[in-house]
């Protein structure tokens, strides 16, 4: 069973377009990255600097090495310093009979 691994960003107005091309760029990166599966970045309507990232990936170990070995990147870095709050994360598996 995958584990997604679920990422809140909130950028203010005049950082959401720069915010999510830097988004865009991290998630490209974890391709590279063993257990990576497939990920969907989803901006809200309302709110342009608000986006999750919704990833799936072969297990917990695998998100958890992606997310220690590329915290240092300067992709990372770059959105830490855009982010109006601290980027949050959670991981999960999908529940039964939830589709």
């Amino acid at each position: 069973m995958p584990v997604y691994s679920v990422w809140d960003s909130r950028f203010p107005a005049e950082q959401a377009q720069e915010g999510c091309a830097i988004t865009e760029a991290i998630w490209r990166d974890m391709l590279e990255f063993d257990g990576y599966l497939t990920h969907e970045l989803i901006e809200d309507l309302d709110d342009p600097g608000h986006v999750l990232v919704v990833s799936q990936w072969t297990s917990r170990v695998c998100a958890d090495e992606a997310l220690r070995e590329y915290a240092d990147h300067p992709n990372a870095q770059r959105a830490n310093e855009l982010v109006s709050c601290p980027r949050t994360r959670f991981l999960g598996h999908a529940v039964p009979g939830g589709e």
